[in-house]
Protein backbone atom coordinates (compact mmCIF):
# COMPACT_ATOMS: atom_id res chain seq x y z
CA UNK A 1 0.00 0.00 0.00
CA UNK A 2 1.55 3.03 -1.00
CA UNK A 3 1.86 5.92 1.45
CA UNK A 4 1.28 9.73 0.94
CA UNK A 5 3.97 11.94 2.16
CA UNK A 6 3.57 15.45 3.07
CA UNK A 7 5.50 17.70 0.81
CA UNK A 8 6.45 20.78 2.87
CA UNK A 9 8.65 22.00 -0.08
CA UNK A 10 5.47 22.61 -2.03
CA UNK A 11 4.18 25.38 0.07
CA UNK A 12 7.70 26.48 0.98
CA UNK A 13 10.41 25.29 -0.95
CA UNK A 14 13.12 27.30 0.92
CA UNK A 15 12.67 24.91 4.28
CA UNK A 16 16.04 23.29 5.00
CA UNK A 17 15.94 21.57 8.08
CA UNK A 18 12.22 19.72 9.46
CA UNK A 19 11.10 16.81 11.91
CA UNK A 20 9.58 13.98 10.28
CA UNK A 21 8.69 10.55 11.49
CA UNK A 22 9.70 7.15 9.53
CA UNK A 23 6.59 5.23 8.50
CA UNK A 24 7.77 2.50 6.38
CA UNK A 25 10.88 1.28 4.58
CA UNK A 26 10.61 -0.80 1.51
CA UNK A 27 11.86 -3.88 0.13
CA UNK A 28 15.15 -1.91 -1.31
CA UNK A 29 15.87 -0.07 1.98
CA UNK A 30 14.05 3.26 1.14
CA UNK A 31 12.96 5.05 3.59
CA UNK A 32 9.51 6.63 3.94
CA UNK A 33 8.81 9.56 6.33
CA UNK A 34 4.91 11.19 7.18
CA UNK A 35 6.29 14.61 6.09
CA UNK A 36 9.52 15.84 3.99
CA UNK A 37 11.58 19.03 2.96
CA UNK A 38 13.46 16.43 -0.03
CA UNK A 39 11.87 16.67 -3.18
CA UNK A 40 12.09 13.86 -5.31
CA UNK A 41 13.23 13.27 -9.06
CA UNK A 42 10.20 14.24 -11.56
CA UNK A 43 9.76 17.05 -14.26
CA UNK A 44 13.16 16.79 -15.28
CA UNK A 45 14.08 18.35 -11.73
CA UNK A 46 16.72 15.88 -10.13
CA UNK A 47 15.81 14.74 -5.99
CA UNK A 48 17.53 16.03 -3.36
CA UNK A 49 20.28 15.05 -1.38
CA UNK A 50 21.25 15.59 2.22
CA UNK A 51 20.91 13.65 5.91
CA UNK A 52 18.39 12.45 8.42
CA UNK A 53 19.98 12.63 11.83
CA UNK A 54 19.04 10.65 14.55
CA UNK A 55 17.92 10.92 18.37
CA UNK A 56 21.67 10.11 19.15
CA UNK A 57 23.00 12.54 16.59
CA UNK A 58 24.26 9.69 14.02
CA UNK A 59 23.67 10.17 10.36
CA UNK A 60 21.95 8.91 7.49
CA UNK A 61 23.25 10.00 4.14
CA UNK A 62 20.11 10.30 1.93
CA UNK A 63 21.60 9.83 -1.73
CA UNK A 64 18.63 10.38 -3.84
CA UNK A 65 14.91 10.66 -3.62
CA UNK A 66 12.64 9.02 -5.77
CA UNK A 67 8.52 8.50 -5.64
CA UNK A 68 7.16 5.21 -5.18
CA UNK A 69 3.88 3.80 -5.78
CA UNK A 70 2.45 7.14 -6.45
CA UNK A 71 3.77 10.66 -6.86
CA UNK A 72 2.28 11.35 -3.22
CA UNK A 73 4.49 8.24 -1.65
CA UNK A 74 8.17 9.95 -1.51
CA UNK A 75 11.07 7.81 -1.09
CA UNK A 76 14.59 8.47 0.70
CA UNK A 77 17.64 6.90 -0.71
CA UNK A 78 20.32 5.89 1.52
CA UNK A 79 23.79 5.57 1.08
CA UNK A 80 25.03 2.35 1.37
CA UNK A 81 26.03 0.48 4.54
CA UNK A 82 23.96 2.55 6.58
CA UNK A 83 21.84 1.42 9.98
CA UNK A 84 18.01 0.83 9.47
CA UNK A 85 16.03 3.25 10.82
CA UNK A 86 12.44 1.74 12.86
CA UNK A 87 9.38 2.50 11.65
CA UNK A 88 8.26 5.15 14.60
CA UNK A 89 11.50 6.57 14.91
CA UNK A 90 11.73 10.54 14.70
CA UNK A 91 14.52 12.33 12.77
CA UNK A 92 15.91 15.15 11.98
CA UNK A 93 15.91 16.00 8.38
CA UNK A 94 18.51 18.51 5.91
CA UNK A 95 18.87 18.72 2.63
CA UNK A 96 22.42 19.92 0.86
CA UNK A 97 20.56 23.08 0.98
CA UNK A 98 23.46 24.54 -1.77
CA UNK A 99 22.65 21.99 -4.57
CA UNK A 100 19.05 22.99 -4.28
CA UNK A 101 19.64 26.39 -4.65
CA UNK A 102 21.10 26.07 -7.72
CA UNK A 103 18.23 23.77 -9.08
CA UNK A 104 15.75 25.91 -7.89
CA UNK A 105 17.51 29.06 -9.33
CA UNK A 106 17.96 27.03 -12.50
CA UNK A 107 14.36 25.30 -12.91
CA UNK A 108 13.19 29.13 -12.61
CA UNK A 109 15.98 29.91 -15.70
CA UNK A 110 13.77 27.23 -17.37
CA UNK A 111 10.64 28.80 -17.16
CA UNK A 112 11.86 31.76 -18.39
CA UNK A 113 12.82 30.58 -21.27
CA UNK A 114 9.45 29.33 -22.21
CA UNK A 115 8.45 32.68 -22.08
CA UNK A 116 11.11 34.46 -24.27
CA UNK A 117 10.91 31.01 -26.82
CA UNK A 118 7.04 30.65 -26.84
CA UNK A 119 7.03 27.12 -28.52
CA UNK A 120 5.91 23.66 -27.38
CA UNK A 121 8.45 21.80 -24.80
CA UNK A 122 9.68 18.49 -26.42
CA UNK A 123 11.87 17.61 -22.99
CA UNK A 124 13.87 19.31 -20.43
CA UNK A 125 16.20 18.69 -17.73
CA UNK A 126 17.43 20.82 -14.47
CA UNK A 127 20.98 20.51 -13.31
CA UNK A 128 23.12 22.49 -10.93
CA UNK A 129 24.90 24.14 -13.85
CA UNK A 130 23.77 23.08 -17.58
CA UNK A 131 20.19 22.45 -17.91
CA UNK A 132 18.75 22.28 -21.09
CA UNK A 133 14.93 23.03 -22.65
CA UNK A 134 14.33 21.32 -26.20
CA UNK A 135 11.41 23.33 -28.15
CA UNK A 136 9.46 21.77 -31.34
CA UNK A 137 10.81 25.15 -33.16
CA UNK A 138 10.20 25.54 -36.90
CA UNK A 139 11.95 28.74 -37.42
CA UNK A 140 16.01 27.88 -36.59
CA UNK A 141 16.75 32.06 -36.90
CA UNK A 142 17.29 31.86 -33.01
CA UNK A 143 20.81 33.17 -31.84
CA UNK A 144 22.25 32.59 -28.35
CA UNK A 145 22.91 36.49 -27.93
CA UNK A 146 19.44 37.17 -28.57
CA UNK A 147 17.82 34.37 -26.21
CA UNK A 148 20.56 35.62 -23.39
CA UNK A 149 19.32 38.99 -23.65
CA UNK A 150 15.82 38.12 -23.94
CA UNK A 151 16.19 36.05 -20.72
CA UNK A 152 18.67 38.82 -18.59
CA UNK A 153 16.22 41.31 -19.49
CA UNK A 154 13.41 39.25 -17.36
CA UNK A 155 15.99 38.34 -14.55
CA UNK A 156 16.63 42.05 -14.39
CA UNK A 157 12.89 42.94 -13.82
CA UNK A 158 13.25 40.81 -11.20
CA UNK A 159 9.74 39.94 -11.51
CA UNK A 160 8.13 37.72 -7.89
CA UNK A 161 7.62 34.04 -8.55
CA UNK A 162 4.63 32.58 -7.13
CA UNK A 163 2.05 28.94 -6.94
CA UNK A 164 -1.41 28.91 -7.28
CA UNK A 165 -3.66 26.30 -7.33
CA UNK A 166 -6.87 25.99 -10.22
CA UNK A 167 -8.90 22.93 -10.45
CA UNK A 168 -9.35 20.29 -13.36
CA UNK A 169 -12.11 22.37 -14.81
CA UNK A 170 -9.54 25.73 -14.76
CA UNK A 171 -7.27 23.98 -17.06
CA UNK A 172 -9.07 22.14 -19.19
CA UNK A 173 -10.88 25.38 -20.38
CA UNK A 174 -7.24 27.20 -20.40
CA UNK A 175 -5.21 24.46 -22.54
CA UNK A 176 -2.91 27.04 -23.22
CA UNK A 177 -1.14 26.80 -19.88
CA UNK A 178 0.07 23.49 -20.54
CA UNK A 179 3.73 23.94 -22.81
CA UNK A 180 4.46 20.36 -23.23
CA UNK A 181 3.94 19.09 -26.19
CA UNK A 182 4.16 15.16 -25.30
CA UNK A 183 3.58 14.73 -21.64
CA UNK A 184 -0.07 16.48 -19.53
CA UNK A 185 0.06 17.05 -15.87
CA UNK A 186 -1.43 14.97 -13.53
CA UNK A 187 -5.33 15.42 -13.11
CA UNK A 188 -8.27 14.25 -10.89
CA UNK A 189 -7.20 15.73 -7.32
CA UNK A 190 -9.17 18.43 -8.22
CA UNK A 191 -6.21 20.56 -7.94
CA UNK A 192 -3.32 21.61 -10.27
CA UNK A 193 -0.73 23.31 -9.19
CA UNK A 194 0.76 26.73 -11.19
CA UNK A 195 3.85 28.37 -10.75
CA UNK A 196 3.41 32.12 -11.88
CA UNK A 197 5.90 34.86 -12.96
CA UNK A 198 5.14 38.86 -12.73
CA UNK A 199 2.25 40.44 -10.89
CA UNK A 200 -1.61 38.84 -11.59
CA UNK A 201 0.78 35.82 -13.45
CA UNK A 202 1.15 38.39 -15.90
CA UNK A 203 4.40 37.40 -17.38
CA UNK A 204 3.99 33.66 -17.08
CA UNK A 205 2.22 30.65 -15.58
CA UNK A 206 2.26 26.85 -16.49
CA UNK A 207 1.87 24.05 -14.26
CA UNK A 208 4.98 22.57 -12.36
CA UNK A 209 5.38 20.56 -9.48
CA UNK A 210 9.24 21.66 -9.01
CA UNK A 211 10.93 24.24 -6.79
CA UNK A 212 11.91 27.58 -7.46
CA UNK A 213 13.37 31.11 -6.48
CA UNK A 214 10.85 33.78 -5.18
CA UNK A 215 11.58 36.30 -7.99
CA UNK A 216 13.52 35.93 -11.48
CA UNK A 217 15.94 38.10 -10.32
CA UNK A 218 17.19 35.48 -7.39
CA UNK A 219 17.94 33.28 -10.94
CA UNK A 220 21.07 35.34 -10.95
CA UNK A 221 23.39 36.02 -14.47
CA UNK A 222 22.41 33.27 -16.88
CA UNK A 223 23.29 32.39 -20.95
CA UNK A 224 22.40 30.39 -23.59
CA UNK A 225 25.65 28.44 -23.89
CA UNK A 226 24.64 26.21 -26.64
CA UNK A 227 21.56 25.83 -29.25
CA UNK A 228 21.80 22.34 -30.68
CA UNK A 229 19.32 20.86 -33.70
CA UNK A 230 18.12 17.42 -32.85
CA UNK A 231 15.83 17.30 -35.16
CA UNK A 232 14.42 18.74 -38.51
CA UNK A 233 12.32 21.37 -36.40
CA UNK A 234 13.69 20.47 -33.05
CA UNK A 235 15.96 22.74 -31.27
CA UNK A 236 17.56 22.32 -27.45
CA UNK A 237 18.49 25.16 -25.81
CA UNK A 238 21.31 24.58 -22.90
CA UNK A 239 21.14 27.47 -20.01
CA UNK A 240 24.04 28.45 -17.79
CA UNK A 241 25.06 30.45 -15.08
CA UNK A 242 27.22 33.39 -15.56
CA UNK A 243 27.60 35.76 -18.70
CA UNK A 244 28.39 34.72 -21.71
CA UNK A 245 32.10 33.69 -22.71
CA UNK A 246 33.74 36.19 -25.43
CA UNK A 247 34.10 34.45 -28.53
Amino acid sequence: MAHKTQALFRDDAYLSTADATVVDRNDRGGIILDRTIFYATSGGQPGDTGYLERAGGSRIAIAATITGETKDEIIHVPAPEHAALAVGEKVKLAIDWERRHLLMRMHAACHLLTVVCPFPITGAAVSEDDSRVDFDIPDASFTREEVTAGLMDLVRADHPIFTRLISDEELAANPGLVKSKNVRPPVGTGKIRLVCIGENASVDSQPCGGTHVKSTGEIGEIHIGKIEKKGRENRRFRIRFGPMPAA
